[in-house]
C-alpha cells in the first residue's frame, strides 16, 4: 500500500451505563488518547467521527454536539453514520492522499440514553411494505439463523457455544458490558427473544466511545515504537429489501476479498492470527467465519467444536468478548479494531492471547442480517 498508514494510539470507555454525560465521556476518551500519544489537539491534522443522529444518538445533528469537546473544532473534519469501521477507512485515505500526516478517528454511542435497538432498527425497514409488519434487526437475524441451521446443519448447541466462549472471554475485559461463566444449557434456557434466538445469544445495548489516532509512516515512527499498520480494507453493501437477498450468501465475502487483495492475504485461515468479529447474534460468528474464509463453507460449527477459536486456540476469535459482551451499536466496528490493536501490541491485559499476533482482522456490520460489512486487516 502506498503512503503507509499506522495506528499509533487507541482509547475507549466501558460499555456499562454511565452517569457521565455524552459530552464529558467524549472528552475523557479523547484526552486519554492524546495523553497516550504525547500529542496536543493542535497537532491533529484532520478529524473523522462515526456517530448517529436520531436513531442511535438521539440528537438532531450529532457532530455539532461533540465537535469541540473532541478537539475537532476549526479543523478539517467529516462524519460518517452507520458502521464505524468506515470512519477508520476514511481517516486512512485522508493520510494516504498526502494532505495530512495525522487523523483522529472517533466513534460515539451512548446506548443508555437511546431507544431499544429493536425500536431503532424497526426504522431501517421499507416504510411501505416491511415496517408495518414490525420487522427489526433481531427478527431478521432470527430468520437468518433458522435458515443457517437448516441449510448448513448447524446445531443450536454450536450456536450457544459462541455465547459461552465470548461471555467467558469478557471476564478479562474491564470494558465489557456483559460477562459471565455460562454453560450451553444456560444459554439455550435463557429467555426466548425471537425463535430460535435466546437472550444470551443477543448482544446488549451498551455505551461506547472509542478513539484511534492514525499517522503517516514518517510521523508514526516519531510517536510510537509499536505502530500497527493498516494493511488492507474493504466494504460491501447488500440490497435494501430483505426479500431480495440471499441471507446465507451476503456481501461479507466481497468486503473481505477487497481487504485481502490490498493486504496480500491469499490464505486467511493460515495468515490471520486473530480476528475480532462483530457478532450481534451468536450464530453470526459462525456464519461470518465462513464468509471471511477462516474456515470452509458450512464449517463454522466444526470450527467452534474444535476449540480453535478459543482465547488460546489456534485462531482466537473475539478474545475481548466481542459484540455479545459489549454492543455500542455505532462504535462496535471501530472497537473491534481497537481490540485487535491491543492484542498486537501486547497491551490487552487479562484478555491477552498467548500467541504472538502479527496479523489481525477487524470486522464490522450494520443493518438487517448483515446488510453492510466492513473488513480491515492490520499488521505489525
Amino acid at each position: 500500500m502506498a503512503n503507509k498508514v499506522a495506528i499509533v494510539g487507541v482509547a475507549q470507555n466501558a460499555g456499562c451505563e454511565s452517569k457521565d454525560n455524552y459530552y464529558d465521556q467524549a472528552y475523557q476518551v479523547t484526552r486519554e488518547l492524546l495523553d497516550k500519544t504525547g500529542l496536543k489537539k493542535d497537532d491533529i491534522g484532520t478529524f473523522i467521527s462515526a456517530s448517529s443522529d436520531i436513531f442511535h444518538g438521539g440528537i438532531s445533528c450529532a457532530n455539532a454536539y461533540y465537535w469541540e469537546t473532541t478537539g475537532a473544532f476549526l479543523k478539517n473534519g467529516s462524519r460518517q453514520d452507520g458502521e464505524s469501521l468506515f470512519a477508520l477507512f476514511y481517516g486512512a485515505m485522508r493520510i494516504m492522499s498526502g494532505h495530512y500526516d495525522t487523523a483522529l478517528v472517533i466513534a460515539l454511542c451512548k446506548g443508555s440514553e437511546n431507544p431499544s435497538n429493536e425500536s431503532c432498527t424497526l426504522m431501517y425497514a421499507d416504510p411501505f411494505y416491511q415496517r408495518g409488519v414490525g420487522l427489526n434487526e433481531t427478527l431478521a437475524a432470527a430468520l437468518q439463523m433458522k435458515l443457517y441451521m437448516k441449510k448448513s446443519r448447524i446445531t443450536a448447541e454450536q450456536c450457544a457455544k459462541v455465547a459461552v466462549k465470548n461471555l467467558g472471554n469478557a471476564l478479562g475485559n474491564p470494558y465489557a458490558h456483559r460477562r459471565g461463566r455460562y454453560s450451553v444449557e444456560d444459554v439455550l434456557k435463557s429467555e426466548l427473544v425471537a425463535d430460535p434466538l435466546t437472550e444470551l445469544q443477543v448482544a446488549p445495548k451498551s455505551e461506547g466511545i472509542v478513539a484511534m489516532l492514525l499517522a503517516s509512516e514518517e510521523k508514526a515512527k516519531k510517536i510510537t515504537k509499536k505502530p500497527v499498520w493498516i494493511k488492507g480494507f474493504g466494504s460491501s453493501l447488500d440490497s435494501y429489501i430483505l426479500g431480495d437477498r440471499d441471507l446465507l450468501n451476503g456481501q461479507l465475502r466481497n468486503a473481505a476479498n477487497r481487504a485481502y487483495k490490498m493486504a496480500r492475504i491469499t490464505d486467511p485461515g493460515k495468515q490471520i492470527d486473530l480476528a475480532e468479529i462483530s457478532e450481534p447474534y451468536a450464530f453470526q460468528e459462525l456464519l461470518w467465519m465462513e464468509d471471511l474464509g477462516l474456515c470452509s463453507p458450512g464449517g463454522g460449527g466444526k470450527m467452534i467444536d474444535s476449540g480453535k477459536t478459543e482465547k488460546n486456540g489456534a485462531l482466537p476469535i473475539n478474545p475481548s468478548g466481542g459484540v455479545l459482551a459489549n454492543n455500542p451499536y455505532v462504535s462496535r466496528g471501530l472497537q473491534r479494531a481497537v481490540e485487535a490493536v491491543l492484542q498486537m501490541r501486547g497491551e490487552a491485559g487479562e484478555r491477552q492471547v498467548e500467541k504472538r499476533v502479527k496479523t489481525a482482522l477487524a470486522h464490522g456490520t450494520h443493518g438487517f442480517a448483515g446488510q453492510c460489512h466492513a473488513v480491515a486487516v492490520l499488521g505489525r
